[in-house]
Parts: C-alpha cells; structure tokens; sequence
C-alpha cells in the first residue's frame, strides 16, 4: 500500500494515480518515492505491457511540486537540493523505462505536473484542462522540467512565452505546439485511453522495448551517429522472435500470438 499514490492493473496495462487530491495531485517527497517504486514493479512485471499515469479527481492531473513540503522553512539549502535533484532523477528513470507511459491528463497539469505528463511517451488531455508553468509568479523559473518540455514542444518560442509570462495554456493550443497528443472531451477520456492503450498492448512487447530505447537514443545523437546505430538496432529487431510470428501471421490473416522475445 501506497501514502500518495494508487496503483491497479487494467488488463495489460498498469495505472499509476497520482492520489493527493486534496493537494492538486501535488509531488511530495514522499510521492516522489512511491512513484519511483510503482513505475520500477510495473516496468519489471511481464504481465503489463504499458503504465499509464494520471491524477485523482477531475480538477488536477498534477499540480507540480509541494512547496509546503519540498520547501519547507526547516530544510537546508543542500536538502533542497538534493529534492530537486530527485525530481530530475525520477523524469530520467521515466526516459529508462522500458515500457510505453502514457499520461491520462484529467485536470490541470501545472509546473512540475506538466513536465511529469510531457516525460511520458503519449499525452491525452481532457479539453477543459489547462497546462502551464506559472512558477515565475513566484519568483522561479521552470529549470528542471524544460528538459522535458523542450524535447516535445514543436513551438520553441511559444513555450519560452508560457515559461516567461506563466501563462497558462488550454488543451488545444498545448496539442498545437506538441505538449499534448490528444484532446477529447472530458467524458471521452477514458474511452479515448482505453483505445490508445489496447493499441500500444497489442505490439510485441519485446519490440516496443526496444524500439523505445531507441527512439529516445537517437534523438540525442548526431545524425550520421544515429543512422549507425538504428541500423544495429534494425539488426538485433530482426533477429527477434516476435518478428518471425508477426510475419506469420500476417501471411497467414491472423492475430500475432507474441512471445515478447
């Protein structure tokens, strides 16, 4: 049992919910914990393919961090620290998973809450939420979660305005500059997730692993370096078991029985 979060499994996938409510879904210390113990269990589960990350309620998805908690007026400067250091900890053990994350965005999806949802591989937001990084209001600037923000933003200079101004931006328009892969109305989500993820779950799950890895390996290399090496990458794929069994059963006209080999 779990302090901050819930977790349950829905056929092939794993649910992470983000379970503060009462705090806007708000990253605590202790949350921060739990999450990185439930996304390791489920990365290391055979029976779920694909995690999915949401928040509880209908007002939140994540508010971003607890100031109350991870700033408290009793902590030093170097236990700040090193909570900051644990958020960044946690979006790079997102980056190593080897399972597809996708994020359920049921609320609002502020500060470290939009990165956490941006971190994820595919986003679906709910049209009535809004995204945005207001900590300039206070005096910060969105640092850590930029990294984030920056690899999904296909609008460079509009995310720069929303981190300048700490406007924040509806469903739409976050869909618009890459923030966001889908946008339904709210009593779509659910039905909307559910088809993203039976789609994802139905793939081998030995192949979504590795082409994960590599989609992200090569968006950080030189382009000559990542043409060699998806070519490696292309090489181990072929020599997988699951590509024998789909190419069967597609001559044959029927549903690929995976082995995640």
């Amino acid at each position: 049992m779990y302090e901050t979060i819930v977790t349950e499994e829905k056929g092939k996938a794993g649910v992470i919910t983000l379970s503060r409510e009462e705090r806007r879904n708000a990253i605590s210390p202790t949350m921060l914990t739990e999450l990185f113990d439930a996304l390791g269990k489920y990365d290391a589960d055979s029976g779920v393919i694909a995690i999915v990350l949401t928040g509880a309620g209908s007002k939140a998805f994540c508010a971003g961090a607890d100031f109350a908690e991870s700033m408290g007026a009793t902590a030093s400067l170097l236990e700040r620290h090193e909570q900051q250091r644990r958020f960044a900890e946690l979006l790079r053990a997102i980056k190593d998973l080897r399972k597809p994350l996708l994020a359920r965005v049921n609320g609002d999806a502020l500060g470290g809450g939009l990165g956490l949802a941006c971190a994820c591989d595919i986003v679906i937001a709910a049209e009535d939420c809004r995204l945005g990084t207001p900590e300039i209001n206070v005096g910060l600037f969105p640092y850590i979660i930029m990294a984030s923000l920056l690899r999904s933003a296909s609008a460079p200079k509009r995310l720069l305005e929303m981190m300048l101004t700490g406007e924040r931006l509806d469903a739409r328009e976050a869909r618009e500059i890459g923030l966001v892969n889908h946008v339904v109305p709210r009593e779509q989500l659910d039905a909307k997730v559910d088809e993203v993820v039976g789609k994802v779950t139905s793939k081998s799950p030995a192949i979504l692993r590795l082409g994960r890895r590599a989609f992200y390996t090569a968006r950080d290399m030189e382009y000559e370096k990542a043409l060699e090496y998806l070519a490696s990458v292309l090489t181990i794929n072929t020599m997988a078991e699951d590509v024998a069994e789909g190419v069967a059963a597609f001559l044959e006209k029927r549903e690929p029985r995976w082995r995640g080999k």
